[in-house]
């Protein structure tokens, strides 16, 4: 063999070697979420739901015969031990891209550590507008609803079905719930709508006792209670105001997370009946096949049906699934936010004909709402209710306008 051939033949050999370890790479995300406490739930479906997707993508193939692999830690919904996983997932773990968060709290601060390291931060869960608003940066992008959405379709409900003029608010003392009700009254306002806020309630975040909110709600007579809770503190403020006999005394109203299905799964025959909710996802709405098929896979896969943050966790990895197959890669993070830009997707809880789509300048997934009242339904046991007779409010009439972003620029200076 000459020196020419061998030369040649070295190189081939190397070129074949590369091609083979380049094949095998894998892109890894860094996940946090609560995986224990009120919020453990969350945690738990959402790891679930992203190993179903991780199924699909793998199987499906990303540019190269490369994978993802997704990391989840327990971010306990604290703030600072958020931001000391994110970092030491970017710097030890080598991950590409910063994913889930249930708290907005610790989700601000992990925005942080996404633009400081400019590293792709693609939140699938928590529901503050400041985060697509006053906190917005180029590598954060959210695959569910903000608050704003929520309120504004709630504002929207309460003019159409005149459900009365004095308002109460009760929700959790952190960016969450604060958002609420600014956005509610910001959309109220917008809508020239007659309203009186008669009081405003602040708990803290999983607090055990309600007892003194729900009688100072009681004194104060709204025709409208509009309530800001998630998860477990929902349940437990429910049924501690269903002992007290609240609900024959005003209207119910809880516009964002309020009719996750882990609210009717808890609650069974418990659940009062003509409460006015909303959620993220709905098992039951809409009635199309995208969703159907993501409801029996995760029972499928579980054996319970999916509380709302499963179709986040799960659509998010097809998301960012994408965005590398746009780009050909998961290196160039640059291009990675320009994919992601604009992008249209079919999730499940998108009704026929409409698709969400992320939208460019604040990176907000863009979706329709529907918000229904408690009725019995035993067909997603053990829930012995459901939402039903939905009112459905379309994605381009929800975002907040510029001047609202602007509004909370100048207020949260």
């Amino acid at each position: 063999m000459n020196h020419k051939t061998a030369s040649l033949l070295s190189a081939l050999l190397v070129c074949f070697t590369s091609a083979v370890s380049f094949a095998g790479e894998t892109i890894k995300i860094g996940a946090l979420y609560p995986m224990s406490g009120r919020g453990g739930l969350y945690g738990q479906d959402s790891e679930a739901a992203i190993k179903i997707a991780l199924q699909e993508v793998n199987a499906k193939g990303l540019p190269g015969g490369r994978k993802l692999d997704v990391i989840v830690t327990d971010d306990q919904s604290k703030p600072a031990l958020a931001v000391t996983l994110a970092k030491r997932y970017i710097t030890e773990d080598k991950v590409k891209f910063l994913y889930g968060v249930v708290s907005s709290s610790a989700a601000l601060a992990v925005t942080e550590v996404s633009k400081e390291y400019k590293t792709i931060f693609v939140g699938t869960d928590h529901a503050a507008t400041d985060l697509t608003a006053n906190a917005f940066q180029k590598y954060y992008f959210r695959v569910s609803n903000n608050t704003f959405q929520s309120m504004a379709a709630g504002a929207m409900y309460l003019q159409d079905m005149k459900l009365g003029k004095k308002i109460a608010y009760i929700g959790p003392d952190y960016a969450y719930g604060r958002d609420q009700i600014a956005e509610l009254k910001y959309c109220l306002g917008k809508l020239g709508a007659n309203f009186e806020m008669v009081g405003e309630f602040w708990p803290k975040l999983y607090e055990a006792d309600y007892t003194s909110y729900i009688t100072a709600i009681v004194r104060a007579k709204p025709d409208v209670l509009v309530c800001g809770f998630w998860g477990g503190d929902t349940v437990a403020f429910i049924k501690q105001a269903k002992a007290y006999g609240l609900f024959d005394k005003m209207k119910y109203f809880h516009p964002d997370g309020g009719g996750n299905y882990e609210v009717f799964s808890t609650l069974g025959a418990e659940c009062p009946e003509g409460l006015i909710m909303s959620a993220r996802h709905h098992n039951n709405w809409p009635e199309t096949k995208e969703n159907a098929d993501f409801v029996q896979k995760f029972k499928k896969a579980t054996g319970r049906y999916p509380s709302y943050a499963a179709e986040g966790a799960y659509v998010g990895i097809l998301v960012i699934a994408d965005a590398i197959r746009k780009v050909g890669n998961a290196d160039d993070t640059e291009a990675l936010v320009k994919a992601l830009e604009g992008m249209k997707m079919k999730f499940p809880e998108d009704p026929a004909g409409f698709q969400s789509y992320i939208d460019p300048k604040t990176h907000q997934i863009v979706q329709a709402q529907a918000i229904g009242v408690t009725v019995k339904n035993d067909k997603f046991p053990p829930a012995k209710y459901m939402l039903g007779n939905f009112k459905v409010y379309p994605a381009d009439k929800l975002m907040p306008p510029q001047d609202y972003i602007d509004l909370l620029k100048r207020t949260k200076k």
